[in-house]
């Protein structure tokens, strides 16, 4: 049968003096899913609310890192800087390092020299003291008297322009007697004598007994010798005068 209007009214007025019927009525129409709609939005807005927070605590989180990521880049130039001034200090004191080592060579090549000029001296000016030993009777070639000999040796072509000239820049050269023969000695000179050293000593000899045709022989003389030098000094027959002692070929 249908349902009018006045059935209507009279459901309207039951439903006003029972309400408990409402919450049946309205479970009948609705059913239980529409019903629980209400639970379910406030259950979504909860939800909403607490990402909402976890949004806000994920932002906060990012600009600490953010900041954290600023401050380490910041200490990082920092650090770049200060290395670059260290790298710039260690290079300023490598130079100056190698500036000191410059002048320290130079002043021990200048000691060194000093230390030949004045041996030379010595054994230039007291030949009888160092070398009697070697020679009987020595004496110093005057440097008139060598010039002489090696000029009258070039025209002769016993040597070289190019001889006479390194023998004049030795050191010292003197003449006595050996086994009662004239013997000339020409001696290389050094604080501490090298292989160099022994090695004019033995071509400058050579020159020189060429140059005048009279034995002699070469030696070195300083304060004391190279153990590579005093090897090569025994090969090449060369005598050695260390600190005032003669130690033969």
């Amino acid at each position: 049968m249908a349902f009018s209007v006045q059935d209507l009214k009279d459901l309207l007025e039951l439903l006003e003096r029972h309400p408990e019927w409402k919450s049946a009525l309205r479970a009948s129409l609705l059913g239980e899913e529409l019903l629980r709609l209400p639970e379910l939005v406030r259950e979504i807005a909860a939800e909403v609310r607490a990402l909402a927070e976890a949004q806000k605590r994920t932002e906060e989180q990012v600009r600490e890192l953010a900041e954290a990521q600023r401050r380490t880049e910041q200490r990082v130039e920092e650090l770049a800087e200060a290395q670059r001034q260290t790298e710039q200090q260690v290079g300023e004191l490598a130079a100056a390092q190698r500036r000191t080592e410059g002048r320290l060579d130079a002043l021990e090549r200048r000691v060194g020299d000093l230390v030949g000029s004045d041996l030379e001296r010595r054994y230039r000016e007291r030949p009888h003291a160092f070398f009697q030993r070697i020679l009987k009777g020595v004496h110093p070639v005057p440097p008139a008297r060598l010039q002489q000999l090696l000029d009258e040796a070039v025209r002769a072509g016993r040597i070289t322009e190019d001889g006479e000239q390194d023998v004049l820049l030795a050191d010292v050269v003197v003449v006595g007697r050996r086994d009662g023969e004239e013997t000339y000695l020409l001696v290389e000179v050094s604080g501490e004598v090298r292989v160099h050293d022994v090695e004019r000593a033995a071509r400058r000899a050579e020159l020189l007994r060429r140059a005048t045709g009279t034995p002699t022989l070469a030696a070195v003389a300083g304060k004391q010798i190279d153990p590579e030098a005093d090897a090569e000094a025994r090969t090449r027959g060369v005598w050695r005068v260390l600190d005032g002692v003669t130690f033969p070929p």
